[in-house]
């Protein structure tokens, strides 16, 4: 049985999809290369925004662009995954433009914060493949059944707060520099760290089920919506510790 914390990698994604008799499947060093190339894209696309190449003029409607298109286009892959290999590198495209705007504002508001959530998200990859890899962290039932409610958990708590934020209002503390939202974004990190654990386990189950060669897409796709709200509860982190230093 196949299962994720990450919404775009459900249960039945690979039981899901055709599959035609001697076509070419999915495998885990395809998964990796197009994770790379996608993510190529994205910096490419945010270092532009960052620098403002398309103008100062473009920069918050491109960030909108971003953000909204970028949405539009993840549902549009979960929806139509064989679609995927068009539809993530324009995802990858889009968010780069949004996290390019989004991280230049933290960079001016929090100096050096951008280098420090990239070397952080980087690492954190980086140190839980590795641990999966050597098996000192496994994907069992119980772990991914914890980490799936605690991602639905977190999903509600930002809904909520999203609503409420419509009405002028907000969950109290979580979103402050003190010691309970320093421990709440610290509780995010972990549960988005550890969504990267249960991608690998279930890229690694899709190749062996021998899931269409699409499939590697639409992997990617997935590494990259768990990699990109990492990356953003890292920057929510490191700049609620700098408000407490002041």
């Amino acid at each position: 049985m196949f299962r994720s914390g990450n919404p775009t990698l459900k249960a039945d994604t690979f039981s899901s999809v055709g599959r035609e008799l001697g076509a070419a499947t999915m495998t885990i060093e395809g998964s990796v290369n197009k994770t790379g190339f996608s993510l190529v894209i994205l910096v490419a696309c945010a270092a532009l925004q960052w620098n403002q190449a398309f103008g100062e003029g473009l920069f918050y409607p491109l960030m909108l662009v971003g953000l909204v298109g970028g949405l539009v286009t993840a549902l549009v892959t979960v929806f139509k995954k064989e679609w995927s290999p068009v539809t993530t590198p324009l995802y990858a495209a889009l968010e780069g433009l949004m996290l390019g705007g989004l991280s230049l504002q933290f960079e001016q508001r929090y100096p050096g914060i951008v280098i420090n959530a990239v070397g952080l998200t980087l690492g954190t990859l980086a140190a839980l493949l590795l641990a999966y890899k050597s098996g000192l962290i496994r994907a069992t039932e119980s772990f991914k059944l914890g980490i799936v409610a605690a991602t639905g958990g977190i999903a509600i708590v930002y809904l909520v707060s999203m609503v409420l934020g419509f009405f002028g209002k907000s969950i109290p503390l979580i979103h402050g520099s003190g010691l309970v939202g320093i421990g709440f974004s610290l509780v995010v990190v972990v549960i988005a760290a550890l969504n990267l654990v249960l991608d690998f386990d279930f890229i690694e189950s899709g190749a062996a089920a021998g899931a269409p060669k699409y499939m590697e897409w639409y992997a990617a796709f997935g590494l990259l919506v768990t990699l990109v709200w990492l990356y953003l509860e890292m920057l929510r982190l490191l700049s609620k510790l700098q408000d407490r230093r002041r």
